[in-house]
Protein backbone atom coordinates (compact mmCIF):
# COMPACT_ATOMS: atom_id res chain seq x y z
CA UNK A 1 0.00 0.00 0.00
CA UNK A 2 1.28 3.46 -0.86
CA UNK A 3 2.84 5.38 2.00
CA UNK A 4 0.68 8.12 3.46
CA UNK A 5 -2.65 6.51 2.61
CA UNK A 6 -4.23 8.00 5.75
CA UNK A 7 -2.81 11.53 5.56
CA UNK A 8 -5.31 14.04 6.92
CA UNK A 9 -7.47 11.39 8.62
CA UNK A 10 -8.30 11.25 12.33
CA UNK A 11 -8.25 7.59 13.37
CA UNK A 12 -9.80 6.39 16.63
CA UNK A 13 -8.49 3.00 17.77
CA UNK A 14 -9.87 1.18 20.82
CA UNK A 15 -7.94 -1.50 22.66
CA UNK A 16 -4.79 0.45 21.87
CA UNK A 17 -2.77 -0.40 24.98
CA UNK A 18 -1.36 -3.63 23.56
CA UNK A 19 -1.53 -6.31 20.89
CA UNK A 20 -3.55 -5.67 17.76
CA UNK A 21 -4.74 -2.23 18.85
CA UNK A 22 -1.22 -0.98 19.48
CA UNK A 23 -0.01 -2.29 16.11
CA UNK A 24 -2.93 -0.58 14.36
CA UNK A 25 -2.02 2.71 16.03
CA UNK A 26 1.62 2.40 15.01
CA UNK A 27 0.85 1.51 11.39
CA UNK A 28 -1.81 4.21 11.01
CA UNK A 29 0.57 6.84 12.41
CA UNK A 30 3.18 5.77 9.84
CA UNK A 31 0.54 6.19 7.15
CA UNK A 32 -0.07 9.80 8.14
CA UNK A 33 -3.16 9.53 10.36
CA UNK A 34 -3.69 11.50 13.54
CA UNK A 35 -4.25 8.67 16.01
CA UNK A 36 -6.59 8.79 18.98
CA UNK A 37 -5.55 5.80 21.09
CA UNK A 38 -8.31 4.66 23.45
CA UNK A 39 -8.02 2.13 26.24
CA UNK A 40 -9.05 1.59 29.85
CA UNK A 41 -5.39 0.87 30.78
CA UNK A 42 -3.96 4.37 31.06
CA UNK A 43 -0.28 3.55 31.70
CA UNK A 44 0.05 1.01 28.89
CA UNK A 45 -1.87 3.30 26.57
CA UNK A 46 0.60 6.11 27.22
CA UNK A 47 3.34 3.67 26.20
CA UNK A 48 1.50 3.16 22.92
CA UNK A 49 1.32 6.91 22.43
CA UNK A 50 5.06 7.22 23.05
CA UNK A 51 5.72 4.59 20.37
CA UNK A 52 3.94 6.47 17.60
CA UNK A 53 5.66 8.36 14.83
CA UNK A 54 5.65 11.95 16.15
CA UNK A 55 4.34 15.07 14.48
CA UNK A 56 0.62 14.53 13.98
CA UNK A 57 -0.88 15.61 17.29
CA UNK A 58 -1.67 12.05 18.37
CA UNK A 59 -3.37 11.60 21.74
CA UNK A 60 -4.17 8.84 24.23
CA UNK A 61 -7.53 8.89 26.00
CA UNK A 62 -8.77 6.68 28.82
CA UNK A 63 -12.28 5.25 28.46
CA UNK A 64 -14.34 2.22 29.42
CA UNK A 65 -16.12 1.48 26.17
CA UNK A 66 -18.64 -0.80 27.89
CA UNK A 67 -20.21 2.22 29.61
CA UNK A 68 -22.33 4.70 27.58
CA UNK A 69 -21.34 7.68 29.75
CA UNK A 70 -17.65 6.95 29.23
CA UNK A 71 -18.11 6.64 25.45
CA UNK A 72 -20.07 9.91 25.34
CA UNK A 73 -17.32 11.64 27.31
CA UNK A 74 -14.71 10.19 24.94
CA UNK A 75 -16.37 11.69 21.88
CA UNK A 76 -16.84 15.04 23.62
CA UNK A 77 -13.08 15.10 24.26
CA UNK A 78 -12.41 14.29 20.60
CA UNK A 79 -14.74 17.07 19.51
CA UNK A 80 -13.07 19.54 21.86
CA UNK A 81 -9.57 18.51 20.80
CA UNK A 82 -9.99 18.33 17.03
CA UNK A 83 -13.24 20.12 16.17
CA UNK A 84 -13.79 17.29 13.70
CA UNK A 85 -15.08 13.75 13.60
CA UNK A 86 -12.75 10.78 13.30
CA UNK A 87 -13.18 9.44 9.77
CA UNK A 88 -11.54 6.13 10.65
CA UNK A 89 -12.56 3.97 13.62
CA UNK A 90 -11.05 0.60 14.54
CA UNK A 91 -12.89 -1.27 17.28
CA UNK A 92 -10.13 -3.53 18.57
CA UNK A 93 -10.87 -3.63 22.31
CA UNK A 94 -11.66 -7.10 23.59
CA UNK A 95 -11.34 -9.43 26.58
CA UNK A 96 -11.55 -13.15 27.24
CA UNK A 97 -12.98 -15.05 30.21
CA UNK A 98 -12.53 -18.60 28.94
CA UNK A 99 -14.11 -21.65 30.53
CA UNK A 100 -16.17 -24.65 29.52
CA UNK A 101 -19.87 -23.90 29.18
CA UNK A 102 -20.87 -25.93 32.26
CA UNK A 103 -18.26 -24.17 34.41
CA UNK A 104 -18.59 -20.60 33.14
CA UNK A 105 -20.34 -17.98 35.22
CA UNK A 106 -22.97 -15.45 34.27
CA UNK A 107 -20.55 -12.74 35.37
CA UNK A 108 -17.95 -14.01 32.89
CA UNK A 109 -20.52 -13.95 30.11
CA UNK A 110 -21.72 -10.45 30.95
CA UNK A 111 -18.16 -9.07 31.12
CA UNK A 112 -17.21 -10.40 27.69
CA UNK A 113 -20.42 -9.27 26.03
CA UNK A 114 -20.15 -5.82 27.65
CA UNK A 115 -16.70 -5.09 26.23
CA UNK A 116 -16.55 -7.08 23.01
CA UNK A 117 -20.06 -6.54 21.69
CA UNK A 118 -21.73 -3.72 23.58
CA UNK A 119 -18.51 -1.68 23.54
CA UNK A 120 -18.18 -2.11 19.78
CA UNK A 121 -21.84 -1.14 19.39
CA UNK A 122 -21.51 1.99 21.56
CA UNK A 123 -18.38 3.26 19.81
CA UNK A 124 -19.77 2.47 16.36
CA UNK A 125 -23.01 4.29 17.19
CA UNK A 126 -21.27 7.36 18.62
CA UNK A 127 -18.81 7.50 15.72
CA UNK A 128 -21.60 7.17 13.15
CA UNK A 129 -23.58 9.99 14.78
CA UNK A 130 -20.55 12.26 14.74
CA UNK A 131 -19.67 11.39 11.14
CA UNK A 132 -23.24 12.07 10.05
CA UNK A 133 -23.28 15.38 11.90
CA UNK A 134 -20.04 16.41 10.20
CA UNK A 135 -21.20 15.02 6.82
CA UNK A 136 -17.93 13.16 6.27
CA UNK A 137 -17.40 11.90 2.74
CA UNK A 138 -15.11 8.92 3.41
CA UNK A 139 -15.93 7.32 6.77
CA UNK A 140 -14.62 3.86 7.56
CA UNK A 141 -15.39 1.74 10.61
CA UNK A 142 -13.43 -1.49 11.05
CA UNK A 143 -14.58 -3.94 13.71
CA UNK A 144 -12.19 -6.61 14.94
CA UNK A 145 -14.20 -9.81 15.31
CA UNK A 146 -12.64 -13.31 15.30
CA UNK A 147 -12.70 -16.53 13.30
CA UNK A 148 -14.09 -17.99 16.54
CA UNK A 149 -17.20 -15.88 15.95
CA UNK A 150 -17.73 -17.84 12.75
CA UNK A 151 -16.87 -21.38 13.84
CA UNK A 152 -16.90 -21.41 17.63
CA UNK A 153 -14.23 -22.82 19.94
CA UNK A 154 -14.13 -25.07 22.98
CA UNK A 155 -14.09 -23.04 26.17
CA UNK A 156 -15.11 -19.84 24.44
CA UNK A 157 -18.91 -19.83 24.28
CA UNK A 158 -19.05 -16.29 25.65
CA UNK A 159 -16.23 -15.00 23.43
CA UNK A 160 -17.62 -16.70 20.30
CA UNK A 161 -21.07 -15.27 20.99
CA UNK A 162 -19.65 -11.76 21.38
CA UNK A 163 -17.62 -11.97 18.19
CA UNK A 164 -20.51 -13.47 16.21
CA UNK A 165 -22.52 -10.49 17.40
CA UNK A 166 -19.84 -8.15 16.06
CA UNK A 167 -20.23 -9.76 12.64
CA UNK A 168 -24.00 -9.20 12.71
CA UNK A 169 -23.53 -5.64 13.93
CA UNK A 170 -21.04 -4.95 11.15
CA UNK A 171 -23.29 -6.25 8.40
CA UNK A 172 -26.35 -4.41 9.69
CA UNK A 173 -24.54 -1.11 10.26
CA UNK A 174 -23.02 -1.29 6.78
CA UNK A 175 -26.49 -1.48 5.24
CA UNK A 176 -27.66 1.56 7.20
CA UNK A 177 -24.61 3.77 6.73
CA UNK A 178 -23.35 3.06 3.22
CA UNK A 179 -25.64 5.66 1.62
CA UNK A 180 -23.96 8.28 3.81
CA UNK A 181 -20.48 7.34 2.53
CA UNK A 182 -19.61 5.48 5.72
CA UNK A 183 -18.29 1.97 5.20
CA UNK A 184 -18.38 -0.70 7.93
CA UNK A 185 -16.31 -3.87 7.67
CA UNK A 186 -14.89 -6.53 9.97
CA UNK A 187 -11.59 -8.32 10.29
CA UNK A 188 -11.68 -11.90 11.58
CA UNK A 189 -8.28 -12.77 13.06
CA UNK A 190 -7.26 -16.35 13.66
CA UNK A 191 -4.79 -17.20 16.41
CA UNK A 192 -2.57 -14.14 16.78
CA UNK A 193 0.52 -13.79 18.95
CA UNK A 194 -0.79 -11.23 21.45
CA UNK A 195 -1.11 -10.99 25.25
CA UNK A 196 -4.48 -12.72 24.81
CA UNK A 197 -2.74 -15.94 23.69
CA UNK A 198 -0.04 -15.83 26.38
CA UNK A 199 -2.21 -17.94 28.66
CA UNK A 200 -2.36 -20.84 26.19
CA UNK A 201 -0.03 -23.72 27.18
CA UNK A 202 2.75 -24.45 24.69
CA UNK A 203 1.41 -27.97 24.07
CA UNK A 204 -1.99 -26.54 23.14
CA UNK A 205 -0.39 -23.93 20.86
CA UNK A 206 1.50 -26.65 19.01
CA UNK A 207 -1.78 -28.50 18.48
CA UNK A 208 -3.41 -25.33 17.17
CA UNK A 209 -0.60 -24.67 14.72
CA UNK A 210 -1.13 -28.12 13.20
CA UNK A 211 -4.61 -26.92 12.22
CA UNK A 212 -3.28 -23.78 10.54
CA UNK A 213 -2.23 -24.43 6.92
CA UNK A 214 0.56 -21.85 7.21
CA UNK A 215 1.79 -23.63 10.39
CA UNK A 216 2.36 -20.49 12.44
CA UNK A 217 0.56 -17.94 14.58
CA UNK A 218 -0.23 -14.60 13.05
CA UNK A 219 1.34 -11.37 14.28
CA UNK A 220 -0.51 -8.21 15.35
CA UNK A 221 0.99 -6.47 12.32
CA UNK A 222 -0.86 -8.90 10.04
CA UNK A 223 -4.18 -7.70 11.43
CA UNK A 224 -3.09 -4.06 11.37
CA UNK A 225 -2.36 -4.33 7.64
CA UNK A 226 -5.85 -5.71 7.03
CA UNK A 227 -7.36 -2.87 9.07
CA UNK A 228 -5.33 -0.37 7.05
CA UNK A 229 -6.66 -1.77 3.79
CA UNK A 230 -10.26 -1.51 5.00
CA UNK A 231 -9.69 1.96 6.45
CA UNK A 232 -8.12 3.40 3.31
CA UNK A 233 -9.59 4.39 -0.03
CA UNK A 234 -8.03 1.26 -1.53
CA UNK A 235 -11.17 -0.52 -0.32
CA UNK A 236 -13.57 2.23 -1.39
CA UNK A 237 -16.13 -0.23 -2.85
CA UNK A 238 -16.05 -2.68 0.06
CA UNK A 239 -18.59 -2.57 2.88
CA UNK A 240 -20.27 -5.24 5.00
CA UNK A 241 -17.33 -7.57 4.35
CA UNK A 242 -15.63 -9.93 6.80
CA UNK A 243 -11.95 -10.34 5.98
CA UNK A 244 -10.47 -13.53 7.46
CA UNK A 245 -6.81 -13.23 8.47
CA UNK A 246 -6.11 -16.70 9.80
CA UNK A 247 -3.21 -18.31 7.95
CA UNK A 248 -5.80 -20.50 6.25
CA UNK A 249 -7.46 -21.71 9.46
CA UNK A 250 -11.19 -22.25 9.02
CA UNK A 251 -12.78 -23.62 12.19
Amino acid sequence: MAAGSLIGRIALVTGSASGIGRSVCQLFAKQGATVVAVDVQEKANMETLASLLPGNNHCALTADISKPASVNELFEKIKDSFSAAPTVVVNSAGIIRDNLLVRATEENFDEVIAVNLKGTYLVTQAAAKMMLSEKVDCGSIVNVSSIVGKGGNIGQCNYAASKAGVIGLTKSASKELSRFNIRVNAVLPGFINTPMTDWVPEKVLQGIMKLIPMRKLGQPEDIAEACLFLASKNSAYITGACLEVTGGLNI
